[in-house]
């Protein structure tokens, strides 16, 4: 009988309540071996990717060619990065191709491997159509194609994350997909204001507004959640980036709400955001990390679980 159910029934413990303690110390869960150059990288620039190949879609229905090439040539620049990234973390370019030998719809890593393969295609042929003027039926059906696989690159590596059991990333499962495409959004709309016209930054603007809020609302939401395991967004390296994610994130989004007659404001608020986006994903990154490495954020949220099931019986 477990000592929450004693107490609810009003009995004297005669055995205090144990103190948490690891074999040796030792971590319960091994810390993530990936470099963050290489995997909080790739998280950002897969975000930055696919929500900059929504952009491109918006801005070539409303006629911002100049925001649409930027938009293009971003996509297509990041989802290239993140490959890159992807490839060097694991070594050899064919553990990739591999994992396009099956489709496993219950594995993030082969979904998401699959979408990769879908989309960059698809921003390539956008934006070379849009660079060169050739093909526009072509150059249009990809960026339609490539806007529609867009939410699912921003997003898809936050599942992938979540689906490990570092405390940080698996706890955060429910939020992480909308910090994720909100931090990808901002990011993108950071792109589009520093690169484009200001006469066209409408649509950036209103983004940056959007991915902001949803970002940050998100964040809040998650770090409430997930109780003592919020420590490590507050702690150390990843406190220090998140922290600095906010201020740039935030400032970033007054600042392009405002930024439709000021080229200097528009670039400054667009590389604030981008900055903040960046800091959010390897902030993620580095809080994973030591949750992994302190035993406590595995063991004790597993225990007040089942103190808390024990209670209801």
């Amino acid at each position: 009988m477990s000592q929450v159910r004693r107490k609810r029934r009003g009995e004297r413990l005669m055995v205090p309540d144990a103190e948490f303690a690891s074999y040796y110390g030792r971590a319960v869960l091994k810390e993530p071996t990936w470099e963050a150059t290489d995997i909080a990288g790739y998280l950002f620039l897969g975000g930055l990717a696919g929500a900059s190949s929504v952009l491109a879609a918006g801005a070539q229905a409303s006629r911002r060619s100049e925001l649409e090439r930027a938009s293009k040539i971003t996509a297509i620049s990041a989802i290239s990065l993140s490959l890159v990234a992807l490839v060097h973390d694991l070594g050899r370019p064919e553990r990739f191709i591999n994992m396009l030998r099956v489709f496993k719809p219950t594995s993030p890593m082969s979904v998401g491997s699959w979408v990769l393969s879908g989309y960059a295609p698809l921003a390539g042929l956008a934006a070379a159509s849009r660079i060169t003027g050739r093909a526009p039926r072509i150059g249009a059906a990809a960026t339609a194609g490539a806007a529609l696989l867009g939410p699912a690159v921003t997003s898809y590596t936050a599942v992938l994350v979540a689906d490990t059991a570092v405390p940080a990333w698996h706890e955060g499962f429910r939020e992480l997909p909308f910090v994720f495409v909100g931090s990808g959004a901002a990011a993108a709309a950071g792109l589009g204001l520093l690169a484009a016209p200001v006469a066209e930054t409408g649509p950036a603007r209103r983004l940056a507004v959007l991915g902001a809020v949803a970002e940050l609302a998100a964040t809040a939401r998650m770090e409430k959640r997930v109780g003592l395991i919020a420590e490590t967004y507050h702690q150390g390296r990843a406190g220090q980036l998140l922290r600095a994610a906010r201020l740039l994130t935030a400032a970033g989004a007054v600042g392009g709400a405002f930024a439709g007659r000021s080229r200097a404001v528009a670039a400054v608020s667009g590389a604030a955001l981008l900055a903040g986006s960046a800091c959010t994903r390897f902030g993620i990154f580095e809080a994973g990390r030591a949750s992994a490495k302190d035993p406590k954020y595995t063991v004790v949220p597993q225990r007040q679980s089942s103190d808390s099931r024990d209670g209801s019986v």
